[in-house]
């Protein structure tokens, strides 16, 4: 499979780490065009992928995916459309802010997909969801799912719930870094070094999720089996609802929304 990218940023970079990672695409075959920031040459130094300078360069590619600001992914589609409109190679933006649609507007009967992918798609444990334009093949979708699912979880998402999806999955990852932070910062006033409080919280947090995925059970279930009658575990839980744990962690949430 050969992947064009447009632009290097935090996610650029992440997916293309992802790709590598995954042995399941060769560095070479990954074809990058950055921007005036030299992210992608400097990134290209460290793994050797292909960096390419014009648009045309990206005509023999299998898939395309739009990684820059959410402001130029309008207009670099639109540089970008002489170049790919023949060949029918599927674009994918990789913006909240840009709806399949309004990609439909610049590339008529393109196809076309939007996608939101999370930083942990450079271990190859994303998750990414996906939203598909109507001019799509069924071949084209199976080139648009096999590309994302090497980075982890693809989960098809309607229209309407592709910015919560955003949010939950885009940003919860700084949520739970900082929940990671408080919970070193609670072991450490109680004499545990930081390197070993944040390793326990991560793989603590890290084999719960995986319980829960594979259980399948509902959350207040596990939390239920953890908390007996009389223990430690509900005095803290309760500590937690004092101080408005869920409710902050809600309004953080729409918070954001809010400001879509």
């Amino acid at each position: 499979m050969k992947i064009g990218i447009i632009g290097a940023g935090h996610m650029g970079s992440a997916m293309i780490k992802g790709w590598i990672n995954s042995k399941q695409v060769e560095a070479k075959n990954i074809s990058v065009k950055g921007g005036k920031s030299l992210t992608a040459s400097h990134l290209q130094k460290e793994l050797d992928f292909t960096l390419i300078n014009q648009y045309e360069d990206l005509q023999k590619m299998d898939i395309i995916f739009l990684a820059t600001p959410t402001p130029v992914i309008l207009p670099v589609l639109n540089e970008l459309a002489p170049f790919i409109m023949d060949n029918k190679i599927p674009v994918v933006s990789v913006s909240a802010g840009v709806s399949t649609q309004e990609l439909q507007q610049v590339v008529p009967n393109h196809p076309v997909a939007q996608a939101i992918p999370n930083t942990p798609v450079q271990i190859n444990q994303g998750i990414t969801g996906i939203v598909y334009g109507k001019n799509l093949a069924d071949s084209q979708k199976e080139i648009i799912n096999h590309s994302l699912s090497l980075l982890g979880n693809v989960q098809e998402v309607r229209p309407d719930n592709i910015a919560i999806f955003g949010t939950l999955a885009g940003c919860g990852p700084a949520f739970v870094d900082v929940f990671i932070e408080a919970l070193g910062d609670g072991a450490c006033l109680h004499g545990m070094d930081r390197e070993m409080a944040y390793k326990v919280a991560a793989s603590m947090i890290k084999g719960t999720a995986e319980l829960l995925l594979r259980t399948q059970d509902h959350p207040a279930q596990l939390k239920d089996n953890v908390a007996s009658p009389g223990g430690t575990t509900i005095k803290g839980l309760v500590a937690l609802e004092k101080e408005g744990f869920r409710y902050a962690t809600i309004q953080g949430i729409n918070t954001i929304m809010s400001n879509e």
